[in-house]
């Protein structure tokens, strides 16, 4: 518009204008017009390709309707597979942590994380490790025994989550007791325990293999296990009165007996000394693997000389001998498992598998919760490795149930038989 008014006022100029100077506004004027058409023309190119171009993009808008669309039909797909997927492959416990062990199970978490620290309160505990707080008669009724007759039992000095349900009973189950003797006091240190220790603890009690008789006849208990604190302060290291309690036990009734032994520092003469006493199960625990004895035990413990106290209590005369592996402490699947044949070429009878608690802030930390699943196929493993009998679970500690029905049925079968090629 701009330019038609300038052509306007150029024409009434033109008309006015003397006859000499039109020559010039007609030159003017000419390219003035020549100019206007230019611009319309190009402004109604500029319209044809705008016009071009807002049909390019309602096409274009189109496409992208179509190729959403598409879209969508494909999420719908993946979120279809995953469904599917999700119903026949892993569970969400498959992501946290670990894979099948020596290849023996699918589809199962190995282990879930422990906390990091003490200050650690988003880690929490697994479900399958929280355990009742122990009570009822049976219950107090033994505590109150065990004061009179002035015994300490491993499942109160370790603080063992087991103690109810052992001191109870039932469930087909015959009621079991652990008696520590020898004191309260151990002279060694193991990272992972909660006895309490002393380079010189109080003297042996000369009474107690009576007192402890008089105990379990009280109670009516079918199997007992005996253990001890060790006692290097004693020339015989405490293999005497071992022996003594167990003898006494065996005169005094037809009770099970299974000693959990100290290692004596492996002096052959003090391991068969308990080991020809009469008792039925000879039980010693290497309470890791090898790669880290010297990280949880006492630096007089290790592997070499528990296997040797295990393998001389067979050959002096010991029908069934027995150790323990706790689990948590940072060993690999292939070291619990070459442990385990190490074991059976030690001729070890019975193994059990238990998750390794921390008692107190000053002891080793738990690196990991280890899953019931994965404690299961350990116990697969042992079992065929020909182990006689093994308990694998996380709330298994070495004298767990130690009166399980198949393992009391195997020793008193092993009895008769004996009294039968005896009769020959």
């Amino acid at each position: 518009r701009g330019e038609g008014g300038q052509s306007v006022a150029m024409l009434s100029s033109f008309a006015r204008a003397s006859s000499s100077s039109r020559a010039s506004t007609a030159v003017a004027l000419t390219r003035a017009l020549s100019s206007s058409t230019i611009a319309r023309e190009s402004g109604g190119g500029a319209g044809a390709a705008a016009r071009e171009t807002r049909a390019q993009g309602r096409g274009e808008g189109a496409s992208a309707v179509r190729d959403a669309d598409d879209d969508d039909d494909d999420s719908f797909d993946k979120v279809a597979q995953l469904r599917q997927a999700l119903k026949v492959g892993p569970n969400f416990d498959d992501f946290v942590k670990g894979d099948a062990i020596g290849g023996t199970g699918h589809g199962f978490a190995y282990s879930v994380p422990a906390p990091k620290s003490l200050k650690d309160k988003a880690t929490r505990k697994p479900a399958w490790l929280k355990r009742e707080v122990p009570g009822g008669e049976r219950y107090t009724e033994i505590k109150a025994k065990l004061r009179e007759l002035k015994l300490a039992t491993v499942c109160e000095e370790a603080k063992c989550p087991n103690l109810g349900e052992c001191w109870g009973g039932g469930d087909g189950r015959t009621a079991t007791a652990t008696i520590m003797i020898m004191g309260d006091t151990c002279t060694r240190g193991c990272r992972f325990c909660a006895v309490k220790t002393s380079r010189a603890p109080p003297p042996l009690d000369k009474d107690e293999p009576t007192n402890v008789s008089k105990a379990i006849a009280a109670w009516g208990l079918d199997y007992v296990v005996l253990t001890s604190v060790d006692r290097d302060d004693i020339e015989d290291q405490g293999s005497g009165h071992f022996a003594e309690t167990i003898t006494k036990l065996k005169a005094s009734s037809d009770i099970l007996v299974e000693a959990l032994t100290p290692d004596f520092r492996g002096e052959p003469e003090l391991i068969a000394k308990v080991a020809r006493s009469g008792l039925d199960v000879f039980a010693h625990n290497v309470e890791t693997v090898p790669e880290l004895q010297r990280d949880v035990r006492d630096r007089r413990a290790n592997w070499d000389q528990s296997i040797f106290v295990l393998k001389h209590a067979k050959a002096s005369g010991a029908a069934i001998t027995k150790t323990s592996i706790m689990l948590g402490l940072g060993e690999t699947k292939e070291q619990v498992i070459e442990a385990l044949k190490k074991l059976r070429e030690a001729d070890v009878d019975v193994v059990t598998f238990g998750q390794y608690m921390r008692p107190t802030k000053k002891h080793l930390p738990v690196v990991e919760f280890v899953t019931p699943e994965a404690f299961a196929a350990y116990q697969k493993i042992a079992e065929d490795l020909g182990f006689l009998y093994v308990a694998s679970g996380p709330m298994v500690r070495s004298s767990y149930r130690a009166g399980e029905f198949f393992l009391a049925n195997v020793i008193k079968e092993r009895k008769a038989k004996a009294t039968q090629q005896a009769a020959l």
